[in-house]
């Protein structure tokens, strides 16, 4: 039994999607979340600038004594977290691996689409993981930008959301695929937008239910868990404006986040 807390990062608000999913499989965990709100996004920035950010961000969470770290943001497990692993003694699992499986024993046809921003799109991250596992498979991948902000916005179950949903999905729509990933974080809050627009046929697969159990996995293989039967302590840092992380963050947890500690992230 280990009562430390699991650490959490990502660019921002999105890995909450992650905690959220966490919370349900791991309920007895305590976890810290770190969102870098002061330099998201993280897509648009150089694969050096990601790694620096992302070594920081860990070396945060491993100040605060956790006993394994979820990198939730796509884009820094795409281009830091081999870099990470070998640097830091602890278990550190990021979003992609776990949800290109989720997807490989989803899919029936072998065509799987691939949405998220056009920095994950654009590493092939995801492509790269599923061909790994099932190289036959036919792969199909869009950015879709608009997305994140219509998230944060508080706009997915809006027409907005669904008119932008149809735009970004036609193609995807024409290409006969079986199974969806929503290589965003913010994405699974539009799971019934796309879910309208690719019809109930498509299996949505959403890689943080993926990383949860991926998580608990590790935790046990390595005896790690928290066996105290209590509801888990979460604590939120940010490095800017907690005020509007407060409000947007509510809307993923679909709950009120009180306490959130602004830190200065360039220390670390």
């Amino acid at each position: 039994m280990d009562n430390r807390a699991v650490g959490v990062f990502d660019s921002g608000i999105g890995g909450l999607t992650v905690v959220k999913e966490i919370m349900k499989i791991l309920p007895n965990e305590d976890i810290i979340y770190f969102g870098d709100t002061a330099r998201v996004p993280y897509g648009s920035k150089s694969t050096e600038t990601i790694t620096k950010f992302s070594f920081q961000n860990t070396r945060f969470l491993m100040s605060m004594n956790v006993k394994a770290i979820v990198v939730a943001c796509n884009t820094a497990s795409a281009l830091s977290l081999e870099k990470l692993q070998d640097e830091f003694k602890i278990p550190i699992i990021g979003v992609i691996e776990p949800g290109a499986n989720m997807a490989v024993k989803a899919t029936l046809t072998n065509r799987i689409g691939i949405i998220g921003t056009e920095g994950t799109i654009g590493s092939r991250a995801y492509e790269k993981a599923i061909k790994k596992l099932k190289p036959e498979a036919e792969l199909f991948a869009y950015p879709c930008p608009l997305f994140v902000p219509i998230v944060e916005e508080g706009w997915a179950q809006t027409e907005v959301s669904l008119l932008v949903a149809k735009e970004y999905l036609k193609p995807l729509r024409q290409l006969n695929i079986d199974t969806l990933v929503m290589g965003c974080t913010h994405y699974p809050l539009l799971t019934n937008v796309v879910s309208e627009v690719m019809g109930k046929s498509v299996k949505l697969i959403n890689p943080a239910e993926a990383t949860a159990a991926k998580l608990k996995e590790i935790l046990y293989a390595n005896n790690l868990q928290n066996n105290i039967n209590k509801e888990g302590n979460y604590k939120y840092y940010v490095s800017d404006n907690p005020g509007r992380f407060s409000t947007v963050g509510g809307r993923f947890l679909n709950s009120d986040i009180t306490e959130i500690i602004k830190i200065d992230i360039e220390k670390y």
